[in-house]
């Protein structure tokens, strides 16, 4: 394999190219070690001291270290990696590594995000967010009908009444008709909304 370029990402860290693609940045002190320069050809076991023993290593550390940051979907610290100059082959093996001790798991993820926001977001709102943040459709659903009951979005639907001051005995026709299309728009189903602004207190 060729190096085809050496360029530098800050002061002390350069983007090592291989064959055309990027395949990982190695701080200049390293670059300078091996004797790393653009169009040598780079020998296998000097690549594999290198991959292993320097990148793979390093790529691992900085997983965990994102993971111990905040909690992360697979997609979210695979993208981060990828970002951060590695090659697509390096940061797969250092997602594999996380996941076998368990740091990554899409759907707990999912059902503690759930949880943590059923009571003021709705159901669509959560899915949506949930996709974006890259977990599977499966996971989404199955964490979803475990954390979810019918009283949920309910309570959900009260919160956000609590905040919008909300008087059902003192809201005329036009107010309650903006207030229904709010919760609507926010993803509530009409049966849900309607069902909780008929409550007594409300």
């Amino acid at each position: 394999m060729v190096i085809t370029g050496i360029e530098p990402i800050n002061k002390t860290k350069c983007q090592v190219y291989l064959d055309g693609e990027p395949v990982f940045p190695l701080y200049k002190g390293e670059i300078s070690r091996y004797q790393l320069k653009p169009e040598m050809e780079l020998g296998e076991e000097t690549y594999q001291i290198i991959r292993c023993e320097i990148v793979l290593k390093r790529v691992k550390l900085r997983a965990m270290h994102l993971l111990t940051d905040m909690g992360r979907t697979e997609a979210q610290l695979r993208t981060k990696l990828l970002r951060d100059g590695y090659s697509e082959e390096i940061v797969s093996e250092a997602v594999a590594y996380v996941k076998s001790f368990g740091y990554i798991n899409d759907l707990e993820y999912a059902r503690s995000f759930i949880n943590s926001r059923k009571e003021r977001k709705s159901r669509k709102e959560i899915y949506a967010s949930l996709c974006q943040k890259g977990i599977s459709r499966e996971w989404i659903e199955k964490a979803m009908e475990e954390e979810y009951q019918y009283e949920d979005s309910k309570e959900a639907i009260r919160t956000l009444l609590r905040k919008k001051g909300y008087d059902a005995e003192k809201a005329d026709y036009e107010e309650k008709h903006k207030v229904m299309a709010y919760l609507v728009r926010k993803g509530f189903s009409y049966e849900e909304v309607r069902s909780a602004m008929r409550l007594d207190e409300w």
